[in-house]
């Protein structure tokens, strides 16, 4: 996500990004194909993400605070292409980046938007609200 958000900011080439968190304390610790996955396959489909969020979300995607926008892009990319991980699970994640990194109540919008999006994204899943 923090890869995702310098991207958002910067329009930074993805290798200087990767560089730069990879010297990050604690990355020894993280898992290194899962981070190239999310972080390469994520800006490499940023439009086609944020087409599938524009029909959920209450205003532009410019107006998005960059953290929730960079939580909503990388878990819309989970929920789409990483069919492996749980739907919940990638909810639950996105909701807990949210906390730790959004505003206040960010976590409740990335989670309102989430929970549209995942039945037409995954739905042999996740059966729609109503």
């Amino acid at each position: 996500m923090q890869g995702i958000y310098q991207w958002l900011l910067s329009a930074e080439d993805i290798g200087a990004i990767q560089a730069h968190i990879e010297t990050s304390p604690g990355f020894d610790k993280a898992d290194r194909s899962h981070f190239d996955t999310l972080l390469k396959g994520t800006i490499s489909q940023a439009s086609a993400l944020e087409a599938i969020l524009l029909p959920s979300l209450d205003r532009p995607l410019n107006l998005l605070s960059p953290v929730e926008r960079a939580i909503l892009m990388q878990a819309t990319f989970e929920l789409k292409d990483l069919q492996e991980i749980p739907y919940r699970v990638v909810i639950n994640e996105a909701v807990e980046l949210a906390k730790n990194f959004g505003g206040t109540d960010g976590y409740k919008y990335v989670n309102g938007v989430l929970d549209r999006i995942a039945p037409s994204v995954r739905p042999h899943e996740v059966r729609p609200a109503g």
